[in-house]
């Protein structure tokens, strides 16, 4: 959020299941008596507000009450839950749409069955007390991770001003250890996301000056999948997208939002009062505003088209090497299913 290259955004929401919290039970997430579980699956997560919803799940038993056994598998590197999934290590992960799109550049079958989130302001480009514009960026030294959504960000503020990669000293940098060479005095600016920006921003002086709220529907984040496992185990692909609607379901029923906010703090390593401020900065998507999503379109709110412009930036910028064949790359009877069921 490569963040995922983009954490770009907040968080909010969903469901409890549990008698002891006193909660209506979601009919989706609530096992019939004796259920049997219908399989498991390995999932990875990694630091992005719109990821730690999981982790909700996960504690509040929501992946159990939807018969599935779900190994969370916690990546500190975000890089490294990409590989896992292209590998086989994992069966699903939460990444970007260009992440997700260079990992098939590089022989991987993937499928995006789910929008978690879009990035509206958790992705930012951070500079020092100098630079007053993108235009001041200009013979000066940023990081970003190269080929994840904050590079992407990166290559369009610039051409917003009617420049390019090649005008400033771009240096590629993971994303948590661009955070701390941007404090460090190191670099003039940073594009990172959440939480890495509030690192970044413990720099004195620093300011924020470009964001994803700049570019509205270009910075989406996904749950993807391993076409292979997709094709033999449908039914616990369904029980997961089942878990996150009720994980969201829980998050936004009476105070339950507090009890979220605190697991999801404690997951991405911060105050609550901090991770309270990345909420704005990212838009959890609703049923109804995956299943819009997931419709052909022609701006970028719409998956198709945003797929089409994120794989010409990746092959234009040479971060891809092929002109990748995303014909097959969304599925969208996962969210379908769960929506005919409400």
């Amino acid at each position: 959020m490569k963040r995922r290259s983009m954490i770009s955004s907040s968080l909010l929401f969903a469901l409890s299941l549990s008698v002891t919290a006193g909660c209506k039970k979601d009919p989706n997430s609530e096992p019939q008596a004796a259920a049997q579980l219908i399989g498991s699956a390995k999932l990875g997560f990694s630091a992005w507000p719109g990821w730690f919803p999981w982790q909700v799940a996960q504690d509040k038993s929501i992946f159990q009450n939807n018969n599935i056994k779900v190994d969370l598998q916690w990546f500190d590197n975000y890089a490294e839950s990409i590989k896992a999934l292209a590998t086989g290590k994992i069966d699903a992960n939460c990444q970007t749409l260009a992440d997700t799109i260079s990992a098939i550049d590089g022989g991987a079958d993937l499928v995006v069955v789910l929008t978690n989130d879009n990035s509206t302001g958790n992705d930012k480009i951070i500079v020092s007390s100098q630079i007053k514009s993108i235009i001041d960026l200009k013979g000066k030294k940023v990081a970003a991770e190269e080929g994840t959504v904050d590079h992407f960000m990166l290559v369009q503020a610039l051409e917003k001003a009617k420049m390019s990669i090649k005008d400033i000293q771009f240096i590629p940098m993971e994303t948590s250890k661009a955070a701390d060479a941007f404090v460090a005095g190191q670099l003039d600016a940073v594009s990172v996301f959440a939480p890495f920006t509030t690192k970044a921003l413990k720099r004195p002086g620093s300011i924020e000056l470009f964001s994803s709220k700049n570019f509205p529907g270009s910075i989406s984040d996904h749950l993807v999948f391993n076409r292979k496992f997709v094709d033999a185990h449908p039914k616990q692909v369904q029980a997961m997208v089942n878990s996150w609607f009720a994980t969201l379901t829980f998050m936004n029923s009476g105070e339950n939002f507090k009890e979220a906010d605190q697991i999801m703090a404690k997951r991405a390593g911060v105050p609550l009062i901090e991770y309270q401020n990345y909420k704005d900065g990212t838009k959890i998507f609703t049923i109804a505003e995956n299943l819009e999503a997931f419709k052909d379109g022609n701006d970028i709110t719409f998956l198709s088209k945003s797929a089409l412009e994120t794989k010409k930036f990746l092959f234009d910028n040479k971060l891809i090497k092929t002109d990748v064949n995303i014909s097959k790359l969304l599925d969208d009877r996962f969210i379908t299913a769960y929506a005919n069921k409400k």
